[in-house]
Parts: structure tokens; sequence; C-alpha cells
């Protein structure tokens, strides 16, 4: 599939094409290593490898000093991309141009191994606009441990999510109406002073700000939406809204086909 078709797919132009260079053992790494992959049935998961070879198209995948990329890095960043806006079939990534994986945690210089490295994922700005650095370790960290609400390859991609309409502020206008702002930060306000309080199992991180409020909270939601959904009942509603992905009811589908 070339650029420009692809371009194409994922502005909705144009349906997409199934016939694609997808390495065999591509499939079989995203079985082993994306529990989202690993839940959608057949046709669905083809439609996830093109869309994560979309992204492999127009988004360059580079190591930084000492970081070799293999082919899981490539396909963990994809899913990492493909996840959030998995409800928005013809959402582009076009704004990120490239994604930098570093040897470990850094600084807001990209530097490792000082005393103030400890970013384990950030978007860039000023020179790096249009850039995302992510910790090697840690995006492979996030994908093998599926369950502790962590996962700084989703939580990157939700914050370029959030910018789409110009403004990190936390509420992604380019996918809900304006009307429903007010309510939303309101809500964030109430559940932050609860993360504040230490009243509530949502990353501390996430009393940050309202933006990585929202980051924070998606991790939780596509890692474990039956939880969230258990405890938090109205902000999983929220987020299933925005992400137009009901995730606690296909994991109790799931449960049950199991038994």
């Amino acid at each position: 599939m070339s650029l420009w078709q692809t371009v194409k797919v994922w502005l909705g132009l144009e349906k997409p094409v199934i016939e694609f260079d997808w390495p065999a053992h591509w499939s079989e790494l995203l079985e082993q290593h994306v529990s989202f992959y690993r839940a959608l049935d057949s046709e669905n998961k083809l439609k996830f490898e093109q869309r994560c070879t979309g992204f492999l198209l127009t988004t360059r995948i580079e190591g930084g000093v000492g970081v070799e990329v293999e082919d899981l890095d490539r396909l963990l960043v994809a899913a990492s991309a493909v996840i959030p806006v998995w409800g928005f079939a013809d959402w582009p990534y076009l704004s990120v141009a490239a994604v930098i994986l570093l040897p470990g945690t850094f600084n807001d210089q990209f530097v490792c191994g000082q005393p103030d490295s400890r970013i384990s994922g950030m978007v860039g700005h000023g020179p790096m606009s249009g850039k995302m650095a992510l910790s090697q370790p840690h995006l492979r960290l996030g994908f093998a441990n599926d369950k502790d609400k962590q996962n700084v390859g989703i939580h990157e991609f939700v914050h370029i999510l959030d910018m789409a309409d110009g403004d990190c502020d936390g509420f992604p206008e380019r996918v809900r109406e304006f009307q429903y702002c007010a309510p939303w930060f309101e809500f964030v306000r109430h559940k932050v002073a609860e993360v504040e309080r230490g009243k509530t199992n949502i990353n501390q991180y996430g009393a940050t700000n309202s933006a990585e409020f929202f980051a924070v909270t998606s991790e939780y939601f596509f890692e474990r939406p039956a939880m969230l959904k258990k405890k938090h009942p109205q902000l999983y509603q929220y987020l299933s809204e925005f992400y137009q992905q009901n995730l606690a009811e296909i994991a109790q589908q799931q449960k049950s086909c199991s038994k």
C-alpha cells in the first residue's frame, strides 16, 4: 500500500486495502504481547493490522543512542497509537512525524542517566515538535503487564489525541461536543480531590492537572475496564463515550465464553 493510499485510508477518503506486506510473525508478536489485539475477532485483527501499517508508513520509529529498534518495538508503538482511536475508523496520526525510543527514563532535555532522568514518555515541543520520546523498557513493560493500569505508550498517544484541537487540556473536543466540557471538568475536579486525599485507586500522577488525569485514567480504562466500571462507574461512562468503546462489556463476554 503506497503512502498516499495510506493517508487517504486514514482520512476516510478511500476504503482500506486488504492486501499489504505484513510479515506473518508480526501477527504472532501482537498476539503474544498486545491483549487488546488478542481480544479481537479475526476480521478486526486484520483491521488492527491495517491501521498499524498505516501508522508505521507515516511515522518513523527511531532509536536513541544505545537503542536497537526491533519489530516488537515498532508494533508496540503502533498499537499504542491505534488503541485509543480504535473507535474512530478514519483517525489520522499525521501530526506525529517520529517516535524516538530511549534506553531508559530521561529528563526534559531527553538525556538518560541523570539525577533528574525520571520521565518515561514525553510529547515533544519546540525543536522536538511533531516527535515523541519513549523509554524503550517502559514501553515494553506497559504491554507485558496489562493489569497495573499503566501503559506509557497509550498515555502519550492519549495526549496526542487530546492535542488534536490545538490544546492539551484534558478534553478532546475533536471527539466530544463542547457542551459536555463543563460537566466533564467539574467531574475531574471532584475526582482529582479524591486522588489527592488518597481515596481512590487512580494513579496519583492523575492529580497533576486535567490533561494528566485524562491520560492516566485512559490507561486505566484500556488496561482494567471492568475494574474501572466497578469502582468508578461515572468515569468509565465518560471514557467509554469519549473513546466509543465499551471495553468492560467485551471483557465480560470473553470471561463468559472462557467458562
